[in-house]
Formats: C-alpha cells, sequence, structure tokens
C-alpha cells in the first residue's frame, strides 16, 4: 500500500487499549480455556478406565488400558486437531474468521458432551464410542487454534499485540489447571459417597460401579466454559483486516471497527486500488511466497513440530515420574478413586507451581524482550533442566532427592511456558498476509500437533522400562524414562537451532511483517 496505509488499519495499530481488547480476550481464552481442559483431562482418567474396563480378577496389578487402546485414547483427539487445525485454517481465510469461529465451538459443545456419554454393552464398545468422539472434539479444537490466534493478532494493537495473543493463549494453563481442580472435586465427592478397600484387600470392591461416572463428569464439564461464550464470539464483528484486505470491503471494515473503537473513522477511498494491487495477490504455493515467507513457513513449523514432541510426551508420562518419586502411590494399595485424586493432585501441583506461571511471565514480558529472545530462552533452558534430571536420573529418584527432582522438572515446564510453548503460538498469526494468516497459523498448528502425536504415541512406549518385569501390562520393554528424557533434551536443542529462522514480529504493524504495506509504485 506503497508509504500509506489503510486508515482503519493505522487506527487499530495505534488504539490504546480498550474495553474490546479485554472482552476478545476472554472470548478466544475461553475457546482455549475448553481446549486445553478437554485435551488434557484425559489423562487424569486413564488408569481409571483401566480399572473399570480391562480388570483381570487374577492379576496382582489392578486393570490398565491394553497399549493400542491407551494409544487410541490418548491421540486420537490429537489426530482430530491435527486434521482441524488445517481444515478450519483453510476455512478461516476462505470464509472469514467469525463464520468459521462459532462452527468450532459448537463442535466442541456437543462432542464434550458425547465422549462422556459414551455408551456400549462392552468395553470395546466403550472406548469405540469415546475415540469416535474424541476425535471430532479434537476436531473443533483445531480450528479454534488458527481461528483465535488469528483473530486476537488483527484486533490488537502493534504495541501490544503479543501480550494480547500470549493472554489468549495462556488460558490453555488455566484450562489444565481446571482439568486438575474437577477431577479433584468429583473424586473426594465419590470418595465420601462410596467409600471403598485398596486393590490389595479387596480386588472387586476397590472399583466401586460408581467410578464410572467420575471420568464421564470430568469429560464433559469441557462443554460448560464453551457454552458459556457462544452468544460472544457470535456478536464479534469480522476483523478489519479481514474484511479490507481479503473481502475489499474497506467501507464494512471501517464502520465495524468505528464502533469497536467507539470513534469516527474516515473512510480513505484513494486506498482501494492498493488493496486490490495483483502483486500482493500470490497464492500459498507461489514462487512469490517461497521468496518471501518460505524460511518464515519452516522456521514457525519445525520449531512447533519439535516443541510439542517435547512437551505433550511429558504431559502424558509424567504420572508414571511422579510414580517413581513416590508422589503417587504404587495402583495396588490404592482404590480406583483414590488413584483419579492422587494423578490430579500431582498434576494440579505442577501446572500451579509452573506451567501456569510460564504463560503469564510470557504476557509480562513478550512485548519487552521479543518473540525471539524468549523462544531461544526456552529452549535452551528446557535442554539444559532435560539433560540435568536424565544424566543423573538414578540420583533424583532416591526418596531423599524426589523434592528436587520435582523442581528440576517443574522448571522444565515453566521455560516451555515461558518460552516456545507461548511464542510458536503466537508468531505465526503475525508474520504472513492477511488473505494466508489463517492457513499459514494452522499448517504451522497442524506440524505442532503432529508432533505431539509423535510424542503421545511414542513415549507412550519409549518410557516404559528396559526390565521386562517392570513394564505396565502389554507393553514391550522401553528405552526406559532416561534415556526418554535424554532425547527430549536434544529434540529441544534442535528446536533451539531452528528458532533462527524465525522473525522477531515486536513493534511492527502486520502490513510491515507481511509485506502487505510495501508494495513498489
Amino acid at each position: 500500500m506503497a508509504d500509506q496505509q489503510l486508515g482503519v488499519l493505522k487506527a487499530l495499530d495505534v488504539a490504546k487499549t480498550q474495553l474490546y481488547h479485554f472482552t476478545a480476550i476472554v472470548i478466544a481464552g475461553m475457546g482455549f480455556f475448553t481446549d486445553a481442559y478437554d485435551l488434557f483431562c484425559v489423562s487424569l482418567v486413564t488408569k481409571l478406565l483401566g480399572r473399570l474396563y480391562y480388570f483381570n480378577p487374577t492379576s496382582a496389578k489392578p486393570g490398565s488400558l491394553p497399549p493400542h487402546v491407551a494409544a487410541a485414547v490418548n491421540g486420537v483427539a490429537l489426530c482430530g486437531t491435527l486434521a482441524g487445525q488445517l481444515f478450519f485454517g483453510w476455512l478461516g481465510d476462505k470464509l472469514g474468521r467469525k463464520k468459521v469461529y462459532g462452527i468450532t465451538l459448537i463442535m466442541m459443545i456437543l462432542c464434550s458432551v458425547a465422549s462422556g456419554l459414551s455408551l456400549g454393552n462392552s468395553a470395546k464398545g466403550v472406548m469405540t464410542t469415546l475415540c469416535f468422539f474424541r476425535f471430532w472434539l479434537g476436531f473443533g479444537i483445531g480450528g479454534d487454534y488458527p481461528l483465535s490466534a488469528t483473530i486476537m493478532s488483527e484486533y490488537a494493537n502493534k504495541k501490544t499485540r503479543g501480550a494480547f495473543i500470549a493472554a489468549v493463549f495462556a488460558m490453555q494453563g488455566v484450562g489444565i489447571l481446571a482439568g486438575g481442580f474437577v477431577a479433584l472435586a468429583v473424586s473426594s465427592i465419590f470418595d465420601k459417597k462410596f467409600p471403598s478397600p485398596t486393590y490389595e484387600q479387596d480386588r472387586f470392591l476397590s472399583t466401586p460401579p460408581q467410578a464410572d461416572y467420575i471420568w464421564r463428569i470430568i469429560v464433559m464439564f469441557g462443554a460448560l466454559p464453551a457454552a458459556l461464550t457462544y452468544y460472544w464470539r457470535m456478536k464479534m464483528p469480522e476483523t478489519a483486516r479481514y474484511t479490507a484486505l481479503v473481502a475489499k470491503n474497506i467501507k464494512q471494515a471501517t464502520a465495524d471497527m468505528s464502533k469497536v473503537l467507539q470513534t469516527d473513522l474516515e473512510l480513505e477511498e484513494r486506498v482501494e486500488d492498493d488493496v486490490k494491487d495483483p502483486r500482493q495477490n500470490y497464492g500459498l504455493f507461489s514462487k512469490e511466497f517461497l521468496r518471501r515467507h518460505g524460511l518464515h513457513l519452516l522456521g514457525t513449523t519445525s520449531t512447533w513440530f519439535l516443541l510439542d514432541i517435547a512437551f505433550y510426551s511429558q504431559n502424558l508420562f509424567q504420572k508414571d515420574i511422579f510414580s517413581a518419586i513416590g508422589w503417587i502411590p504404587k495402583a495396588a494399595t490404592m482404590n480406583a478413586i483414590h488413584e483419579v485424586f492422587k494423578i490430579a493432585r500431582a498434576q494440579t501441583l505442577i501446572a500451579l507451581c509452573s506451567t501456569v506461571p510460564g504463560y503469564w511471565f510470557t504476557v509480562a514480558f513478550i512485548d519487552i524482550i521479543g518473540r525471539f529472545a524468549i523462544q531461544l530462552m526456552g529452549f535452551f533452558m528446557m535442554t539444559v533442566f532435560m539433560f540435568a534430571i536424565a544424566f543423573p536420573y538414578n540420583h533424583w529418584i532416591l526418596p531423599d532427592n524426589r523434592i528436587g527432582f520435582v523442581v528440576m522438572y517443574s522448571l522444565t515446564f515453566f521455560f516451555a511456558n515461558f518460552g516456545p510453548n507461548a511464542t510458536t503460538f503466537i508468531v505465526p498469526a503475525e508474520i504472513f498476509p492477511a488473505r494466508l494468516r489463517s492457513t499459514c497459523h494452522g499448517i504451522s498448528a497442524a506440524t505442532g500437533k503432529a508432533g505431539a502425536i509423535v510424542g503421545a504415541f511414542g513415549f507412550l512406549y519409549a518410557a516404559q522400562p528396559q526390565d521386562k518385569t517392570k513394564t505396565d501390562a502389554g507393553y514391550p520393554p522401553g528405552i526406559g524414562v532416561k534415556n526418554s528424557l535424554i532425547m527430549l533434551g536434544v529434540i529441544n536443542f534442535v528446536g533451539m537451532l531452528f528458532t533462527f529462522l524465525v522473525p522477531e514480529p515486536k513493534g511492527k504493524s502486520l502490513e510491515e511483517l507481511s509485506g502487505e504495506a510495501e508494495v513498489d509504485k
């Protein structure tokens, strides 16, 4: 757009922080709260599902999900999320952010409820229907990633844009925390109502039939926050950047943003031709996109892929680490309800002390020190702490050192969230052209979920002990937790190297970053 910029976009870039900014954070943030809750709550109840549906009275150990079932329950939502990120990311650029935003939320609400109502007369039936609805739940969640990030980036001013997008993403931490609190509350209530002996004392009575309601309630609760924000999500106007730069309707964009900013904006008719400049209409698979943004897309996809391998594998087998250090007793010494409580307590403590603070440190500092510095520092510190845990692993698992182990492990989560877990979400929403922004964010996010699937499926097996007698039922021997942590440390180091492909968006307008303000006359 040569030396001039659309008046409405310039007004957004320099707008003071107003109520609509915080409204947008709440609306988009509650979607992310639901996303995180739905994705991570299943790890709290997988042990319970094993006890309920795969009970073997002749076994000295409580029932556990067979490897293929555990992989499906833990990973099917991630597969759905990957597909949803690609599809809804593309659709968000074709139909507009607002139109697609409501579809994803409805899917999340309906499939959360349906997951909890999974029916069947056998374990196979229940697990099949659960996996079916969790796939489509993930599909809806996937759409929320590119749309929430894109909407927030296009609403924000350039001075505090990073903090606003980070605040939306920080609701993921609150969602993880909420999952733990809900599991603690539900399991406590059921424990008082239906007291049961431990598995060692009575194998049959250690899992009361009422425990089947516990996982269903926990899974269905995710529908509530999504339902509460549906009305406000539908009331949001389309973003000015989409309306002006993609739909080419500057008049409508100016009218919408005049209401949002509560000020009169003048319509700049003279830039109408600049918006329609053919030199800004290159496609995703064009040489021009490759020249301008090819390395950027490689940077956002590779770093998100590597980060999610480490991040999701930790979340999925951290309960086994807690067992090793004594936070979660041996399964046979607990009944089914107590086991849910203990797992939820351990994961909630980690979230409260490291995961959630990490997100909000990013919110506080991202527009001060920048995305690049935070991502580089995060990957570096994750590498350091992962190696610091892994190499002297036998030292950390001694009873006297277990608190130190938890502190070190918590610090890796802190620097994941005050680091690449936040920045990989933020940067793709800033550096690509408006007509490809949602698509490119969806591609980056989907590549991340491919990494999450590698972590979820691969490390479910890899973290198994090398000794056949110590593996979980049905699992082959793995490389052990120590070697798994070494692998994750190497992955984090490679992520640090790929960070150098990602530009620094701090303090620049979206049009400067994407090149939409730089057409030569």
